[in-house]
């Protein structure tokens, strides 16, 4: 026997070969995190005008301007780095729970209990059933039946054995670190630590970059669309001044315009003035609040979602999943319990049996049944009656059959499972052989069947026993053949007892997560290592295939070229048989397609290809190194969890475009005052006072409150959005275009039709004029930020789903109602009689009828021609 490792044998081997920690992905510090954050393409924007606001902070004076831009800036990069940072450190310590597992080794001749990172190599570990191996390494002595699924993706048990072979998976000999062992007891000498184990390199796939989000991407066609029209502005603006200046000034006189255009010092002032408006232009044209909008709404959010038991470990996930053309999903454990469960007995004359109490109607036949499962059985019971070890089908049968002391049977010999005879064996004191596999192996030595009262009879039809299996395997069910005979162990005249029926029931709301990811547009193709009739019958049982849709298996998806794939890609909703290759394959034919991929997977196999799948849903029950790929990890392993993550995307997608039409809607109109405005003789009558209380309203309060949206469930009705739809859709201009021209001429008829001051007086230097045009603009806003809210002509539709956005806009109306009074010089305001504030909030509320003729409009024009 080993004695194991002594005390400096252990520390030898550690600083020679490492210790057995895996290396992840290194996590962002703060620093970092605020650094990249400066990266959004609005972002971009916003530090540039800053540059050149410095660089004229001099000239214009205008410190609030850049001090806001400043602001904007610091907050957006804020709380977007405090949202992601948090959610890492929440991530990170869902993967402490992995570190604190113990395992037993074999140390200076005792065997002890150590955390699993302090294992080395050549350490010596104890292996029992349920323990997760801890590193690779040989068997030394005992037998074994392991679950690799986690690396390999094969759901069938692997048998482990001495003596040491051949280094490969294939290989009877070897152990692999993540690997579950199901039954038997063992001594493994540890050959692979850490990164060097096949777990560690497979871990290290996870480092791949991750593909450009949606969303990142249409924030820089964003970008460059409001760039467009910054410098458009800008140009309109510095024509208009300089004709203002020039020409009109000079009441068109060609002499007087030469004297202006050849006076040099003249013309600078009047330049620099120029290029002074037009930064200003640019300013104004840029949404400065949007950066903090989107941290706003990703963050809240967030949070929301985990409430969902959805956690996001990468903000932009959020977005992403809403933008989900095709979800690739498992099914054990996502669409089923990911538990075998034996849901019948039948016997040859077509009983079913759903639980012992009916067995033991007949005794004699429960017997012989419980014979059969409780005996044939790697599994056992503990001191509370739970049941452990053995593999999964074991499991399930003894958890049926109820433990009865009345029965005690020793048993004398076993055969355990193998998968080429496809059968496993016990005989009893008796001298009964109980035989339990596969019916096909069976079937054609069954001469004999028990019926329902004990009694043996000669089997006249074994197509009948044939014709009940097949009907069960078409429903996805598996079977088990229940034998025994007195002759010898062999398979000789074998007495049928009963099928066992088994399956891994759908989880209850696997049916409305399928329904509600299909309803939103989204095609989901199931990969399982399931056999294609087995796959089939869950895929429509679930609701996820039709009669025009495909199944393939893995053999004949690898005949396909990538290219046929992506002709058939639409009506692909099963892959069966499937290999780890099939989803990394997939993943990246379908983004190929311009597609936005999800995928969900639970395994260190699966890794790579959540990597790679532009959002990876890792399940909560998963491998750490599956959730180190993964953007979003759905904590109860639920594929309506998975739904809600769609759906708050779709929510969190809708809620940037409302803000959007909200905040550029308010730069169209002033944008157009600053234009139209020198050649009427207006120059844009808001002090700098007003307009930070303006970029407030804009920025931070309209932000916060448009993050708020409800989730409806509408939107999942609708399809997803293409990767190539630009954030700003021809809706979003017309509607910013129509309002932000009717708020300017508003604003326009309100300073220069005379008979407004029948109803406003004008008083000394227009203060109370411009009291009430400080008011109406500012009201105009407010009211717009309902039209902005709602596609639907009922602007109050949903209102009270957000609560944050009703106070936050009775918040502003209290302020600016007392900034109207209380204001004084700070914000040239100097208070309305109750006659004049009634004329402004009825101007102001004009936007909401000319809102309601335009979508109203719309809304016939697309029922007349469907555009």
């Amino acid at each position: 026997m080993w004695n194991g490792l002594n005390n400096e044998e252990v520390e030898t081997n550690r600083k020679k070969y490492g210790t057995n920690s895996i290396t992840n992905v290194k996590s962002k510090g703060f620093l970092k995190l605020l650094l990249e954050s400066l990266g959004d393409p609005i972002i971009k924007i916003l530090l540039i005008a800053l540059a050149i606001k410095v660089v004229f902070l001099f000239q214009d004076s205008n410190y609030f301007e850049t001090l806001g831009i400043l602001i904007a800036i610091f907050l957006a990069s804020f709380i977007s780095t405090i949202s992601e940072y948090g959610s890492e450190a929440a991530f990170r310590r869902l993967q402490e729970e992995s570190s604190k597992i113990l395992v037993k080794v074999l140390r200076n001749g005792k065997v002890i209990e150590i955390p699993l990172e302090d294992v080395v190599k050549n350490d010596i570990v104890v292996l029992q059933s349920g323990d997760r191996i801890p590193a690779d390494g040989y068997l030394l002595k005992g037998e074994l039946r392991v679950d690799e699924s986690s690396l390999n993706g094969e759901t069938k048990e692997a048998k482990k054995y001495p003596p040491i072979n051949v280094n490969n998976l294939q290989d009877s000999h070897k152990l692999y670190r993540g690997s579950v062992v199901y039954s038997g007891e063992a001594y493994m000498l540890v050959c692979e630590v850490g990164d060097k184990t096949l777990y560690g390199a497979l871990a290290k796939e996870v480092a791949e970059s991750a593909p450009t989000s949606p969303l990142k991407l249409r924030l820089q066609g964003l970008a460059k669309f409001i760039s467009r029209i910054g410098y458009c502005g800008a140009a309109l603006v510095t024509i208009s001044y300089l004709f203002s200046v020039i020409v009109i000034d000079n009441n068109f006189d060609p002499n007087l315009i030469m004297n202006t255009l050849t006076d040099f010092r003249v013309m600078m002032d009047h330049l620099i003035y120029a290029l002074t408006l037009s930064v200003t232009i640019i300013v104004v044209a840029v949404p400065e609040g949007l950066p903090m909008m989107i941290t706003l709404v990703l963050s809240s959010n967030m949070k929301r979602m985990l409430k969902s038991n959805v956690l996001v470990r990468r903000l932009v996930g959020i977005e992403t999943a809403g933008s989900i053309n095709v979800l690739l999903t498992d099914k054990t454990g996502t669409l089923t319990k990911g538990k075998l469960e034996v849901n019948e007995i039948i016997s040859a004359d077509n009983i079913h049996y759903k639980n012992t109490k009916m067995l033991k109607q007949n005794k004699k036949y429960y017997e012989e049944i419980y014979h059969s499962l409780y005996y044939n059985n790697d599994s056992k019971r503990n001191e509370l009656g739970e049941v452990f070890g053995g593999n999964g089908t074991d499991r399930a049968c003894l958890k049926f059959i109820e433990e009865d002391k009345s029965i005690n049977r020793r048993i004398i010999d076993k055969v355990p499972f193998d998968s080429k005879e496809k059968y496993s064996s016990t005989t009893l004191d008796n001298n009964i052989t109980y035989i339990k596999g596969a019916i096909e192996k069976l079937l054609p030595n069954i001469n004999y069947y028990l019926n329902r009262y004990g009694e043996e009879k000669i089997l006249l039809n074994r197509k009948s026993l044939s014709n009940i299996a097949d009907g069960l395997t078409k429903k996805g069910i598996r079977v088990l053949a229940l034998c025994y005979t007195k002759n010898n162990k062999s398979l000789e005249n074998l007495v049928f007892v009963g099928l066992v029926a088994i399956k891994d029931e759908l989880r209850e709301e696997a049916k409305e997560g399928v329904n509600l990811i299909r309803s939103a547009g989204i095609n989901m193709i199931m990969i399982t290592g399931d056999a294609k009739e087995t796959a089939s019958s869950i895929a429509k049982e679930v609701g996820l295939l039709d009669k025009e849709d495909l199944v393939l298996t893995s053999e004949e998806l690898s005949k396909l070229s990538d290219e046929e794939i992506k002709k058939i890609a639409g009506n692909l909703k099963v892959v069966a048989r499937a290999l780890p290759t099939d989803k990394s394959r997939l993943v990246k034919i379908l983004e190929e397609m311009d597609l936005v991929v999800g995928m969900t997977g639970d395994g260190v196999n699966d890794a790579p290809a959540l990597k790679k799948a532009n959002v990876g849903f890792a399940m909560g029950s998963g491998t750490e190194v599956a959730k180190e790929a993964a953007d979003i990890v759905i904590l109860d392993d639920n594929i309506l969890s998975i739904s809600k993550a769609i759906l708050y995307g779709r929510t969190i997608f809708k809620s940037i475009r409302k803000f959007i039409i909200y905040q550029l809607t308010v730069n169209m109109c002033a944008l157009i005052l600053s234009i139209i405005g020198p050649f009427i003789g207006i120059n844009t009558p808001i002090t700098i006072i007003q307009m930070l209380w303006l970029n407030m309203i804009m920025d931070t309060f309209s932000g916060l409150a448009f993050s708020f949206e409800p989730a409806l469930k509408s939107y999942m009705y609708e399809p997803p959005k293409p990767k190539s739809e630009p954030i700003i859709n021809s809706y979003m201009i017309g509607e910013v275009l129509f309002t932000g021209l009717y708020s300017a001429l508003i604003c326009i008829l309100f300073l220069k039709l005379p008979i407004i001051r029948e109803f406003i007086r004008v008083g000394e230097d227009y203060k109370y004029l411009m009291t009430a045009y400080f008011a109406l603009f500012i009201f105009i806003g407010i009211f717009n930020a309902f039209n902005a809210r709602s596609e639907r002509i009922n602007i109050l539709a949903n209102l009270r789903k957000n609560k944050v956005f009703i106070a936050i806009i009775l918040f502003i109306i209290s302020v600016q109602i007392y900034l109207i009074y209380h204001g004084g010089d700070l914000f040239r305001t100097y208070g309305l009689k109750a006659s004049e504030f009634f004329i402004v909030l009825l101007l102001a509320s004009s936007v909401f009828p000319i809102d309601f003729i335009r979508k109203l409009f719309l809304r016939r024009h697309h029922l007349k021609t469907g555009v």
